[in-house]
């Protein structure tokens, strides 16, 4: 898979998809440190080892370093940064239950957002799996001779 890479001086305002979900009870915002174990295990149980790996280094960043998606005190989402390499966005997971509702889209522009408040120009998405996601929600556009990227062969268990 290749990786991408998204202008974040250029993203569009992600104002109005928090609105639209705030309105259906979903709220976006930073992970608070109490919420670790929760949204980590989470994070492990929904897709995998590696995921829950990142999402400890995320909460190991000061600012956290993870976004997440709550619906009446459940966790919907999450989309990280700064944990695989330094200025890469990802991971990125939503529960099934609330796939094509936009959760997905609102977590990528507030942690992209996140990423330029933290003063980064541009973000790369890691061995990006939905690339069209990305492409059309963020503008992001594939890094020529990225294949296999920082993903090289990884520990066998």
């Amino acid at each position: 898979m290749t990786d991408l890479l998204v202008r974040l001086y250029d993203l569009p305002d992600p104002g109005v998809q928090l609105a639209a979900l705030a309105k259906r009870d979903i709220v976006v915002r930073r992970a608070m440190a109490s919420e670790r174990n929760r949204v980590v295990g989470w994070t492990q149980n929904q897709f995998g080892d590696g995921w829950a790996a990142e999402g400890e280094v995320a909460f190991s960043r000061q600012p956290i370093a993870c976004m997440i998606a709550v619906s009446c005190g459940r966790l919907a989402g999450f989309a990280c940064h700064d944990c695989t390499c330094r200025n890469f966005f990802g991971p990125i997971g939503i529960d099934p239950g609330f796939r094509r509702k936009g959760v997905g889209r609102a977590l990528l522009l507030a942690t992209l957002h996140a990423m330029a408040h933290a003063g980064y120009a541009y973000a790369v998405i890691g061995g990006a799996g939905p690339v069209a996601f990305f492409e059309t929600c963020a503008g992001a556009f594939s890094i020529p001779g990225s294949t296999p990227g920082i993903y090289r062969p990884t520990l066998d268990e």
